[in-house]
């Protein structure tokens, strides 16, 4: 997926590309806001990190005219502001997510994936999407169930999110932190530990009982979702 960020901060902009990069992404950049409409108007984005504070064109501006384009590409709007008429003016020109500097890596890549995968949905405009299967193990986002073949698994709350996220992105290595902060609300505090625990849980219910290893651990780097074992 190409994320396009636009940044003049050279400081942020590196440290916001080289994060993407490490989520998988693949990131082109750009410091102004003429640039960023031309880019941005080609469609070609999954989503669009932009800064309000821009040479040229601000964010804001940025933002409606790729809307009056009908450019329908998630717009992310970073700012150091964080009044609420201004998140409210980024919202009214039709961002889809505001996020205040300063910020960590791990809540921008959450918010752009969540944004990511809303986009997706909308797109694919059919119930089928929401019936994630790896094999013949399946998760239905919607009715908040999930199983083997024609047996229902019981999961928790919690460890039907751990499990959408991986099922999301079958055969992505994804970080303890990347599935912290997507299946966990953003005012959580604790350590990442919680996802190994978490990640033994649903081990016992998905794959023990059948035999099969669907969660997989890659030493030093996280989980991924197994699809040829599931």
């Amino acid at each position: 997926m190409d994320i396009l960020v636009v940044e003049d901060d050279p400081l942020i902009a590196t440290a916001v590309r080289d994060g993407l990069e490490a989520e998988g992404y693949t990131v082109t950049h750009t410091a102004d806001g003429v640039s960023a409409v031309e880019l941005g108007g080609t469609g070609r984005f999954a989503a669009i990190v932009l800064d309000v504070m821009l040479p040229s064109l601000n964010g804001f501006a940025v933002c409606t005219r790729l809307r009056a384009r009908g450019v329908d590409t998630p717009v992310l709007m970073l700012t150091a502001k964080d009044e609420e008429l201004d998140e409210a003016h980024g919202l009214d020109t039709g961002a889809d997510d505001y996020l205040t500097k300063p910020f960590s890596l791990v809540v921008l890549t959450a918010h752009l994936r969540a944004l990511i995968r809303r986009s997706t949905r909308t797109v694919a405009g059919s119930d089928e999407q929401d019936v994630l299967r790896a094999g013949d193990l399946w998760l239905d986002v919607q009715g908040r169930t999930c199983g083997r073949g024609d047996e229902r698994i019981e999961v928790t709350g919690q460890e039907f999110a751990v499990l959408e996220v991986l099922m999301r992105e079958p055969g992505r290595v994804l970080s303890k932190e990347t599935i912290l902060g997507e299946a966990w609300d953003i005012a959580y505090r604790g350590g990442t530990s919680i996802v190994e625990v978490y990640i033994s849980l649903l081990r016992r219910k998905i794959d023990q009982p059948y035999g099969t290893r669907s969660i997989v651990t890659v030493r030093g780097h996280g989980y991924r979702l197994d699809a040829s074992h599931a």
